[in-house]
């Protein structure tokens, strides 16, 4: 067995495997025999962080993990990889991951920025094939949004480069083939067996607690059931362990307790029988602790920024005007905000995590909102109230939540998720991904629903 190792998660994103694989595969296609074993794992993540779904190990005999470490390691592994002109190169194969999103308008500043640059070039770097072609032009083929873009023919050089490489490199669509047949063979191997639950959770050794969080804000609809006995399963049936039930009652103007006590029996119904039912309205306090610690340690904010503003900052990568504010002007404005005062009801705090991040999820979310209106438990007692990214890893931690499952509409907010669990030191929870319901023609969204039923288009929900 050869002593490169290069193993893929077949269910990941191919944005951010493509690149290291097509690199792999262009030295193993320059010799007699391959130096490089490449396996493929039917998963989406190999390990938990953020894109963990590439792991390398070359001649050190250590793993890398993620795409940009591995080809890195790669280049130190067989250095004819570098080019002469290593600066530049470098630039580019830090920059591979911006390639890598399926919004057009991340993508497209991007795509823009290397058709200016190959306006007068062949090749990315110098003048013959180098990795950041390779790379560059496996992240672009694995992101569908934007092979649509070179399709329409407006990029005329990424255009011309992009085609100029696939006749060059026949191997890179090799791999691709070999790459999409053991995601195939995976799925077809899947369905012979039928439908089942039976998959395993990562680090199960010292057991199991799940939790179904489900807001007070309308009835359950098919998408809840689902993840109601998906997390029943694993902490019932799979594993001898313990599912909680929390009520996610994090805004009142939305919340009722009618809407509680038909989720209570709508539980009971599919037989689902939580070991634990909890609010996170028990837990205002705590986290009212850790947004003054979080402020404190200058890692969030008061804005009071207006939403439309706030909104066009974060789409094109902008600082709020108030992001380097003082922690003791942070800490006077949540103080207002505490109290209800008019000026507190203009500000929000916001996690300062990143300005530009190529996944929009981390540019500086919202976790704390001022709202006057009366809690269904608490009453008056508190004006403000953490968003749900931020309540919920807090409070999975504190609970004992040992595996979050979360539909794969939250994977951008992973990462988000764990930084909240870093930034404030505490337990690590395991985030495990699964899909989401669609139906053809048919309404789920619970706000959609319910501007239904209060315009009189329906006479309830039962119809």
């Amino acid at each position: 067995m050869s002593q490169y190792q290069l193993t893929l998660a077949t269910r990941a994103s191919q944005p951010y495997l493509l690149p290291v694989l097509l690199v792999a595969t262009s030295l193993n296609a320059a010799r007699p025999s391959p130096v490089i074993s490449i396996t493929y794992e039917d998963t989406a993540l190999l390990r938990e962080g953020d894109k963990a779904v590439v792991q390398y190990t070359g001649a050190s005999g250590n793993s890398v993990f993620g795409l940009i470490n591995a080809i890195q390691e790669l280049r130190k592994d067989f250095p004819f990889l570098n080019s002469k002109d290593e600066k530049l190169e470098n630039e580019w194969l830090s920059q591979l991951e911006s390639f890598a999103p399926l919004d057009f308008k991340a993508l497209d500043p991007e795509l823009q920025r290397l058709d200016t640059h190959l306006l007068l070039r062949s090749f990315v770097v110098g003048y013959s094939l180098s990795t950041a072609d390779i790379a560059l032009w496996g992240a672009i083929r694995g992101n569908r949004v934007a092979i649509s873009a070179i399709k329409k023919g407006s990029l005329v050089n990424v255009t011309r480069w992009f085609f100029f490489l696939e006749d060059l490199c026949p191997w890179a669509t090799c791999a691709l083939d070999a790459l999409n047949q053991a995601a195939k063979e995976k799925k077809v191997a899947k369905a012979k067996e039928g439908a089942s639950y039976d998959i395993a959770l990562l680090n199960t050794e010292k057991g199991v607690v799940t939790r179904f969080p489900p807001e007070p804000s309308g009835y359950l609809h098919i998408g809840h059931a689902k993840a109601a006995l998906l997390n029943d399963y694993f902490a019932h049936e799979k594993y001898n362990g313990t599912l909680i039930v929390r009520f996610d009652d994090t805004n009142p103007s939305n919340e009722k307790l009618e809407f509680q006590d038909a989720i209570i029996e709508d539980l009971a119904l599919m037989g689902i029988k939580p070991d634990k039912m909890s609010y996170t309205s028990d837990y205002f306090d705590e986290l009212y602790e850790y947004a003054l610690q979080i402020i404190k340690d200058g890692n969030a904010y008061a804005d009071d920024t207006e939403k439309e503003v706030m909104a066009e900052q974060r789409m094109n990568g902008k600082p709020s005007k108030r992001r380097d504010a003082s922690v003791e002007e942070n800490l006077a404005r949540f103080e207002e905000m505490k109290k209800g005062t008019p000026e507190g009801l203009r500000w929000c705090i916001r996690a300062k995590m990143s300005v530009d991040n190529p996944n929009k999820a981390m540019r500086d979310p919202v976790i704390y909102r001022c709202n006057p209106a009366p809690h269904h438990r608490t009453g008056t007692k508190w004006k403000i109230y953490p968003t749900y990214d931020f309540a919920c890893p807090i409070v999975d931690s504190i609970e004992g939540v040992t595996h979050a499952l979360r539909t794969i509409e939250y994977r951008d907010r992973n990462p988000q998720y764990q930084w909240f669990l870093d930034t404030l030191k505490l337990r690590h929870v395991q985030i495990w991904d699964f899909a989401r319901m669609n139906f053809i023609r048919t309404l789920l969204s619970k706000r959609k629903l319910t501007k239904l039923v209060n315009q009189g288009v329906v006479w309830g929900w039962d119809e």
